[in-house]
């Protein structure tokens, strides 16, 4: 690889037009207890809504996971021109936070990076996830750096400018790069993504298994515009760290000074799941295990939105308030319950390619 492709990297924002989307077939049923069975039609509904406006490579773990997927997609009737399977072996399923983040250069060619990864702070089994990067710019044809950082694709935003929202209960947090300081994961962030500006938010919200990933709480929708969700009960336990959030995001301003426009959208009430938890996790109450419900976790694809709703009365103003920020696009409401049972949505199961 010539050495100046790495020289002027941007991350383009994810509005930005795509070449293509990345998505990882689900196959593990240990990580969607009890509800593996609607998983794989989720997968096939999202391939669907994207292949309208780009094209999706899904990398699928071996030879059942490829059956899986396509018997999933002929019942939905995808198209499948522009779709493209990958035998890529995986251990589980967001692909934004194993897969590769696609940086440009100034003449506009793509360089995969391939980011160290550990399983948020090693809760799974994660040694294939990690060669997914890689593996998957060589299928493509496309170059490939690997980094010396822990870093998930959901544990940033960028605006394209040069600006990047974060947490700090994430990246320091101590499971994932504990011999860097702040300054140095700031200056990696710099290096390789082309930001000036990194933002730091605080806490992530309850049942969050990733440390506070922003894609669950602050998203950029235009280069000086953020959406960020706030929940409007006071004895909630996620009310007082999203009013911290949003606090901060009051104080913070962009690349070029400026005071960042802020949308806030209001959380759906706490969702309950009432089947069993994976093994390492604590014991389910009986109530049901509350499952990390944002509509933040949503995905900007070249002609859609893919939106987490969670059957709640919020869910009406939550597609409103997309709308108005992508009317060109068409927004997607999809019930992410049983998605999120896996500890994630839409925004976690993807990851774009720029075009």
């Amino acid at each position: 690889m010539p050495s100046s492709l790495q020289h002027h990297l941007r991350m383009p924002a994810e509005w930005e037009p795509h070449a293509g989307t990345i998505l990882t077939w689900p196959h593990n049923e240990r990580h969607f207890p009890g509800l593996f069975d609607q998983v794989p039609a989720i997968w096939a509904r999202m391939i669907k809504e994207l292949e309208v406006g780009e094209d999706v490579h899904v990398i699928i773990h071996d030879e059942e996971a490829e059956k899986s997927a396509k018997a999933e997609m002929k019942k939905l009737k995808v198209q499948g021109d522009r779709v493209h399977l990958h035998r890529i072996p995986n251990n589980f399923a967001w692909a934004r936070d194993h897969g590769p983040i696609v940086v440009k250069n100034r003449a506009g060619e793509r360089l995969f990076l391939d980011w160290g990864y550990n399983a948020w702070g090693g809760q799974w089994e994660f040694a294939l996830d990690d060669a997914v990067p890689t593996l998957l710019a060589k299928d493509l044809g496309q170059p490939s750096v690997t980094l010396p950082m822990i870093l998930e694709g959901g544990s940033i935003d960028v605006n394209g400018q040069g600006t990047l929202l974060t947490t700090e209960n994430c990246l320091l947090n101590p499971n994932r790069n504990p011999g860097l300081t702040k300054a140095q994961i700031e200056q990696q962030l710099k290096d390789n993504l082309g930001v000036t500006n990194v933002l730091w938010l605080g806490e992530g919200i309850m049942g969050d298994d990733t440390s506070g990933h922003v894609d669950d709480l602050t998203r950029f929708v235009d280069p000086c515009t953020v959406v960020t969700i706030i929940h409007e009960n006071p004895d909630d336990p996620d009310y007082e760290p999203l009013q911290e959030n949003l606090r901060r995001l009051q104080t913070m301003k962009d690349q070029d000074g400026q005071a960042l426009e802020i949308i806030t959208i209001t959380q759906p009430k706490p969702v309950l799941v009432h089947e069993h938890k994976p093994s390492s996790m604590a014991v389910v109450p009986d109530e049901g295990f509350r499952i990390p419900a944002s509509y933040a976790n949503f995905y900007i694809g070249n002609e859609c939105v893919l939106l987490p709703v969670w059957d709640d009365p919020q869910d009406a103003a939550a597609i409103k308030t997309l709308q108005k920020c992508f009317p060109n696009r068409r927004i997607v409401p999809i019930d992410s319950r049983v998605l999120t049972w896996g500890w994630g949505s839409f925004h976690c199961a993807t990851q774009q390619i720029p075009k």
